[in-house]
């Protein structure tokens, strides 16, 4: 049975570095069409932290390091996305795998932010794939997470043209933009989302 979302949809947002995704999203529906209602991180001061603190979004770390194996982990990720009421997952930035007990817990409703247009350059090092590849253009996937590497069902893309200078810093800073662009789209947008 699925339940409708009444008011702002409440999300959790996974992270392990700097949080550009995470301020997007706080910037564009964070307290309009969202809440984001916890933010978790595999690393302990990463900066995507201090950016939901500055915003009085509840953290909390969850590093592999600290459990005795994934399983473990996840469930106690689980245990405290479920605790803050989280209806949706996003993985911004996230660099860790969620094991499939996790995404059956939150089935349907765990959307991953990757920088390539999928199913090209799936994985860690997206940008670096495709300028090894010599791809003229790069962008941005907004897809539902399963028990694949970014293997599951596209919400969104977006395409964008290589900077002249073809270095990952510049490809990078480019497709970072776009999410601010896309968040509110696959956010607001949840009847795609089986959300229970």
């Amino acid at each position: 049975m699925v339940a409708r979302v009444t008011g702002p949809l409440p999300i959790a947002v996974l992270v392990s570095g700097a949080g550009t995704n995470l301020q997007a999203l706080l910037d564009t529906v964070h307290g309009r069409e969202t809440e984001i209602v916890a933010v978790a991180s595999s690393v302990a001061g990463a900066p995507a932290l201090g950016r939901a603190q500055a915003h009085g979004v509840p953290t909390a770390v969850f590093a592999r390091a600290q459990y005795p194996d994934r399983a473990t982990r996840d469930a106690a990720l689980g245990d405290w996305l479920s605790g803050r009421k989280a209806r949706l997952v996003v993985l911004a930035g996230f660099m860790e795998l969620l094991g499939e007990p996790f995404l059956q817990r939150f089935d349907g409703a765990v959307i991953n932010v990757h920088p390539s247009l999928l199913p090209a350059f799936p994985g860690i090092g997206a940008i670096e794939q495709a300028l090894s590849y010599g791809v003229k253009g790069v962008g941005v996937t907004v897809h539902f997470v399963d028990a694949g590497v970014d293997s599951g069902p596209v919400i969104l893309q977006r395409a964008l043209e290589l900077p002249a200078a073809r270095s990952v810093p510049a490809c990078s800073e480019r497709t970072h933009g776009v999410p601010q662009q896309v968040h509110s789209v696959c956010v607001v947008e949840p009847k795609q989302l089986r959300l229970r």
